[in-house]
């Protein structure tokens, strides 16, 4: 069976928001297409507490994008986005939700950044994504969502490593692009295994 997986669709990664990626907007209506062309929809939503430690306002004297060790490795400090309850960790008003049967929150322990669907960043702490998967007979995933460089490529990356067939829907993603982020990411899924797709082959 199959699922589409719609990654952090929210105002705060969109147009105005506080960690907008570029044009983020523009993917909403291919979105809808596809909500409508799926059987099984699953959301993610970014769901920060105030103070998170990926924000550069939690470590004075770094702006963001700024980098830092954490006892995981290096975190990018990011503008603070996504904190609990805001406009900004809304999903995006024209978004179709209404189809989501499950929506899986990340990010939401101080201590620890999470950018995958189905790990933290620390990639033991898990999601709970894989075994909502495993128990409903899913074996492709179509990865969709904000954004290219981060939350997609870890997802698709783990999702390989946790045995699901990842697809990427290339013009229903955008990217970041920190530093040339956005290329080495496409290269790393496609030599990772993943599948690139558009919606017009799906709905096609």
């Amino acid at each position: 069976m199959k699922a589409l997986l719609v990654v952090d669709i929210q105002n705060d990664f969109c147009p105005g928001g506080a960690l907008a990626v570029p044009n983020g907007d523009e993917i909403v209506p291919v979105l809808n297409k596809l909500i409508s062309h799926f059987d099984i929809i699953i959301q993610t939503q970014d769901w920060h507490p105030a103070g998170h430690l990926s924000f550069a306002s939690s470590h004075p004297g770094k702006q963001p994008y700024d980098t830092i060790e954490m006892n995981y490795g290096t975190q990018v400090l990011w503008p603070e986005h996504c904190v609990q309850g805001t406009k900004g960790a809304e999903f995006h008003p024209d978004l179709n939700s209404d189809k989501a049967q499950v929506i899986i929150r990340k990010g939401f322990r101080k201590e620890i950044d999470s950018y995958s669907t189905f790990y933290e960043n620390d990639q033991k702490t898990t999601t709970g994504l894989t075994g909502y998967l495993r128990q409903r007979d899913i074996t492709d995933i179509y990865a969709v969502g904000l954004a290219t460089d981060f939350c997609i490529k870890w997802s698709v990356l783990d999702g390989i490593d946790e045995g699901f067939t990842m697809h990427i829907v290339k013009d229903a993603v955008r990217g970041i692009d920190l530093n040339g982020s956005l290329d080495a990411a496409w290269a790393e899924m496609e030599e990772k295994g993943a599948i690139f797709t558009t919606s017009h082959q799906i709905i096609d």
